[in-house]
């Protein structure tokens, strides 16, 4: 009996040797779990897919993560990826009040649950001048914003990079029968876009000299040059024929007509690629209006609205050039300005309607069928001083425009960035010991 108990006391270390041996071997698997980085997990190729699909108000957090996620991201090719690929674009309208002050409401979060202070900010306008400023919102593409800058310059930013150029078109003020030439609104069309063939942003001009003849100035931002294409214009034009303001889609530029005079009530469209003009009809239905008819984009397609008898008209066109496709949705309210689609169909507006005594800013969701299923108004203190009206541009200045967001750089910026790359790689090899640059001389 003894001699049994000597050797069962006699196992016990023996046993809590193995205990502590399979503890240690287990503490050892977990921590070599936890020093496993996502990068040991996911092939990079799979990471890199993932993220093109990330929304862009999560990418900018997530550059933070790792120095292979900072480069994935900051490449310039995955940001003309992500604008093709990404699974919900983020749409943003920036407003400019009184020439000088911005304001960006993300419009894609304040009917989501998001914090107002999240989804509204004030935001600073690259080169402004110290003494005085005047701004203007133009249009948008790709993520970059077209802007007026006072006297004569055009600035093409990017608010979400802060990407910018600004470029002088003091050759149309020359030849204008002003001194001051008051862009946007001296001009008798303008609009910005993309020529993928070229890998290039366009800015056009159409505007009269003070002979009465018309002019057509194109603006390379890869060359940062002006060409001319009066060539190119339809003939006549007229200068009020058309709505100043274009839209970029698929390749080109649109106008809406603004009277029955310009072939019973046609689209504008100038191919960036060709270097042409050509129409398209608007609905029969459109000519019966009273009010004009203007253009926006919902959805990446052509749209139209119009006010009547208290409500808003909204045709889509549904499949682009095709005629038939033009579908028909009615908000049972008017006045409203349709600005994008949200959850792929509900139509996000706004509404002028004034429900605060702090502001008249406010934005309302309607469904397909026209049913107001939100609403969302902003009383910010930094909010105050805008004064919204439905044409976009009120007695005191403030217009707006709808882009979406986007990391994509201007073609000389990427240049820039590969040619600092360059540099930096040649001289490399001169730094390291016993090493000489190829480079000669």
């Amino acid at each position: 009996m003894d001699k049994k108990k000597q050797e069962h006391t006699g196992n016990k270390p023996k046993q809590q040797s193995t205990m502590e041996k399979k503890k240690k071997k287990q503490h050892q698997q977990n921590e070599n779990h936890k020093s496993k980085s996502i990068h040991d997990t996911l092939p990079l190729e799979l990471i890199h897919r993932i993220l093109l699909r990330v929304p862009l108000r999560h990418l900018v957090r997530l550059k933070c993560v790792s120095k292979l996620w900072h480069s994935l991201i900051s490449d310039p090719g995955f940001a003309e990826s992500h604008v093709h690929l990404s699974a919900a674009p983020t749409h943003v309208c920036l407003l400019i009040n009184d020439y000088s002050k911005a304001c960006s409401v993300d419009i894609d979060t304040i009917f989501h649950g998001y914090k107002h202070a999240t989804a509204v900010k004030e935001v600073s306008l690259p080169f402004k001048m110290k003494k005085h400023y005047d701004f203007e919102v133009m249009c948008s593409c790709r993520g970059f914003v077209l802007l007026h800058r006072a006297p004569h310059f055009f600035v093409v930013w990017n608010p979400v990079t802060g990407s910018s150029k600004i470029v002088s078109y003091s050759h149309i003020v020359s030849r204008s029968h002003r001194k001051w030439c008051l862009f946007p609104r001296s001009a008798i069309l303008y609009g910005f876009g993309y020529d993928a063939s070229q890998d290039d942003y366009l800015v056009v001009v159409a505007s009269r000299d003070k002979n009465g003849q018309d002019h057509f100035d194109c603006l390379s931002l890869r060359t940062n040059s002006w060409i001319n294409l009066n060539s190119a214009l339809p003939k006549p034009l007229g200068v009020r024929n058309w709505e100043s303001c274009g839209f970029f889609l698929n390749g080109a530029i649109h106008w809406s007509s603004c009277t029955l005079g310009v072939k019973d009530y046609s689209i504008l469209i100038f191919d960036l690629k060709e270097k042409s003009f050509s129409t398209i009809f608007m609905p029969e239905q459109v000519m019966c209006y009273l009010k004009p008819t203007r253009l926006a984009l919902l959805g990446g397609c052509l749209a139209l609205y119009s006010y009547e008898y208290g409500k808003t008209n909204i045709w889509v066109m549904k499949e682009y050039k095709v005629h038939s496709s033009w579908t028909f949705y009615q908000i049972s309210r008017g006045e409203c300005v349709p600005l994008c689609l949200s959850n792929g169909s509900d139509i996000v507006a706004l509404d002028p309607a004034p429900i605060s005594t702090y502001t008249d800013l406010r934005f309302v969701e309607y469904n397909a069928r026209g049913e107001l299923r939100r609403i969302n108004y902003f009383d910010y203190p930094h909010l105050q001083h805008f004064k919204y009206s439905s044409h976009g541009l009120s007695n005191s200045g403030t217009n707006y425009t709808v882009y979406t967001e986007s990391l994509v750089s201007l073609p000389s910026d990427i240049k820039d960035k590969d040619r600092d790359k360059g540099q930096e790689e040649e001289k490399r090899p001169s730094e390291s010991e016993g090493c000489q640059t190829g480079k000669e001389n």
